[in-house]
């Protein structure tokens, strides 16, 4: 453990100014408080928040940072109580304190709408004070490195998933890449052990074979810089196995076929050296076409600014070349805290708001219906990459790849969305549904008559409009549903001579689990109560009731496989209606999809791509518009998706294979060998899964083995 001197000597040592006197105060209370508690690993418990401090003592944070680090655990832990903090150690610690300690009250719970409200509290937190998301992120960085020590192996997973889709993208989204890379990868370590060490062994499998590849890359690229008389510092970095994992993912290759698994920095004095350096190192190789991104002039929403460049390099090596200034690489590395270097003042409470990203996470809180809701659409805004566009007068607006002129609508102001009846991309009419690409003006025309449509939640991709469609949407159709209701409820109960009142509905709010008569009225006409479901309620006695009374609501058709209500997996189609999954291309959750009616079958769905369509080109009235409900990958019943594979022929590979899909929560269901040789196997292996996403994370993990040469997706 870090003693009490060597802690205020390390924040002395970046900040003579520190208040030594608090620093000892705080380490002594903590130490005090925590007195003979344990942790899982039997270490003494004040090592974690003594190690946390550690840790943002590395990022040269303020004397209230550090001393919230010693003391975030013991409201939580011991008997101290918020009082005695603010008593002890002023008003902005015990504000600091309280605000870490209510996300890890929280962050016990398992359930998931207690992990949605978590983050939520956590967005409100930082924005009052970003700091409280610095100390969030090094006590579950901390928390991370220990993890192997709790026993429980559903806890440890819980956490690792919670740091891959929350922490590990919150500390990208303020610049603290290396946290960031070291929260993804321990977290990776945990949810796929097995991927993680066959990507880890193809890595060191590649350092013995390279012997000194890469020192001799950094020595004749230095030489370049010198011969050009420009002063450079370069260094070579190894990507994570993590890294490397969502490459294979996302460019759909195996690991053989990734070409810039080492980056390459250059580290320069001013902005004109590093577009000196990015001509000098163009001039000297040849540039690979699509790898050039300047983020000096359009730099990220978290800060970050560099020069990328791809090259065939030395030794022929097909390499990626950052450019960038000393502080450019400082804020690179620790991002927001790298503003503590090189203010001169200010109020830490205001740097949160300086992030455009996290004022449109309050305006998804703002009109999110729950924390579920507003847990998911973060989560889209975090995940997605940037594509850059600007407004008429050349303001710049950093929005998700693939966005729409309605996701830029609602990106430069929520009521100019609200009224977006239509846009010009670069001067040209276009419609609302077009992708943008960087550097597009985008010119909004809007209309009080215009609202927003259901169709828009369909093409947008950015979660804050999302949530404002869904919003407005949601109210639009509950006002719909609330007359329908009404109507309902009135022809029955005067069917049976009586009359709705408060008095009368009384006792099917109380049965029915609704608080207002409004709610009631809503239910009826959503279809998740009925009027013979009021009736019972008010009137009690048993009554037989005809099979066709009880009317199915679209979105609660009984699952005859589960024998257990399922939300229905499709919009678009006519209540009860015969639903099939066409066996020729196995449409999932995250497919572009069709569905083509057939005599006494009901409705086949298709991928959009299949080709069985061809022969239903000439009968397009049997063709029905269909997409997936967004609780499609949360139904129980698991939809199958067909894989081709190449595996060698040798003890074990089957083995593994179906441990592999195991691993990775897939269930085979079929495996049929098309072609057997002495050297490989080919098999078609259907595999139930969630959606697109969970088949092609089954997929990629199946590439890190290496006796399986070959697998992809199979459409027919």
């Amino acid at each position: 453990m870090i003693r009490q001197y060597e802690l205020v000597e390390k924040v002395r040592a970046y900040d003579p100014q520190a208040d030594e006197d608090l620093l000892n105060r705080a380490y002594v209370y903590a130490m005090k408080m925590h007195g003979s508690q344990r942790r899982e690993s039997g270490a003494l418990y004040f090592s974690h928040p003594l190690e946390v401090a550690g840790l943002l003592t590395q990022m040269r944070l303020d004397t209230a940072s550090i001393v919230t680090a010693l003391l975030h655990d013991v409201v939580e832990d011991t008997d101290a109580t918020l009082a005695d903090i603010e008593k002890m150690f002023g008003a902005e610690i015990a504000r600091l304190v309280d605000g870490v300690t209510k996300l890890s009250r929280l962050e016990l719970q398992s359930d998931h709408t207690k992990q949605a409200e978590n983050f939520q509290k956590l967005v409100v937190a930082m924005s009052e004070d970003i700091r409280v998301l610095l100390v969030k992120l090094a006590d579950r960085l901390h928390n991370m490195r220990t993890l192997c020590y709790v026993a429980n192996p559903a806890r440890r997973r819980r956490t690792a998933i919670e740091t891959m889709e929350i922490y590990a993208p919150l500390a990208e989204r303020i610049g603290m890449q290396e946290w960031k890379d070291e929260l993804e990868d321990l977290a990776f370590a945990e949810i796929n052990a097995e991927a993680r060490e066959s990507i880890t062994k193809r890595l060191e499998f590649l350092r013995r074979e390279g012997q000194d590849v890469v020192g001799r890359i950094i020595d004749e690229l230095s030489q370049t810089m010198r011969d050009a008389g420009l002063n450079a510092t370069v260094s070579g970095r190894e990507k994570r196995p993590r890294s490397i994992w969502q490459k294979m993912q996302r460019k759909d290759v195996a690991f053989e076929q990734l070409a810039d698994i080492m980056a390459f920095r250059v580290i320069v004095d001013t902005i004109e050296h590093c577009y000196t350096a990015l001509g000098i190192i163009h001039a000297a190789y040849r540039v690979v076409p699509g790898r050039f991104k300047d983020y000096i002039s359009t730099p990220k929403p978290n800060g970050y600014r560099s020069l990328h460049t791809g090259v065939i390099g030395p030794e022929s090596q097909r390499i990626e070349i950052q450019i960038r200034t000393r502080e450019m690489h400082e804020v690179a590395e620790i991002g927001v805290a790298a503003h503590w270097r090189y203010k001169q003042g200010g109020d830490p409470r205001t740097d949160g708001r300086q992030y455009r990203w996290l004022r449109d996470f309050l305006d998804i809180l703002e009109h999110a219906a729950g924390p579920e809701d507003f847990l998911e659409h973060t989560k889209l805004e975090m995940f997605q990459d940037q594509v850059f566009c600007f407004t008429p007068k050349g303001d710049l607006i950093a929005l998700p790849q693939a966005a729409t002129p309605v996701d830029f609508a609602y990106a430069v102001h929520s009521e100019i969305g609200d009224h977006c009846a239509s846009a010009k991309i670069n001067g040209r009419l276009v419609p609302l549904r077009s992708q943008l690409r960087n550097g597009d003006q985008v010119e909004i025309i809007t209309s009080r008559a215009k609202s927003p449509s259901p169709e828009w939640e369909r093409f947008v991709v950015s979660g804050k409009a999302k949530a404002r469609i869904r919003r407005i949407v949601r109210q639009q159709q509950r006002g719909q549903y609330i007359d329908l209701g009404r109507a309902i409820l009135q022809r029955t109960l005067r069917a049976e001579g009586l009359e709705p009142s408060e008095r009368t509905l009384e006792p099917a709010l109380k049965a029915l689990g609704v608080k207002t008569v409004e709610d009631l009225y809503a239910a009826l006409g959503e279809g998740t109560h009925t009027g013979r479901d009021v009736m019972q309620a008010i009137q009690p006695a048993p009554a037989p009731q005809p099979a066709n009374d009880k009317i199915v609501p679209i979105s609660r058709a009984r699952s005859e496989r589960r024998g257990k209500e399922q939300p229905i997996l499709l919009r678009g189609l006519i209540p009860g209606m015969a639903l099939h999954f066409a066996r020729c291309c196995h449409p999932l959750p995250g497919d572009r999809i069709v569905g083509i009616v057939t005599t006494g079958k009901g409705v086949t769905v298709h991928t959009a791509e299949c080709e069985t369509l061809v022969s239903f080109a000439h009968t397009p009235e049997r063709w029905l518009e269909v997409d997936w409900d967004e609780r499609a990958a949360d139904a129980d019943g698991a939809l199958t998706g067909r894989v081709h594979l190449i595996v060698a022929n040798a003890p074990g590979n089957l083995g593994s294979l179906s441990t592999m899909i195991a691993q990775n929560h897939g269930n085979i269901t079929n495996l049929k060998f098309t072609n057997r040789s002495r050297d490989f196997f080919e098999m078609l292996v259907d595999i139930e899964v969630g959606d697109v996403k969970h088949l092609t994370n089954i997929i990629a993990a199946l590439r890190t083995h290496p006796s399986i040469s070959s697998v992809e997706r199979a459409r027919g």
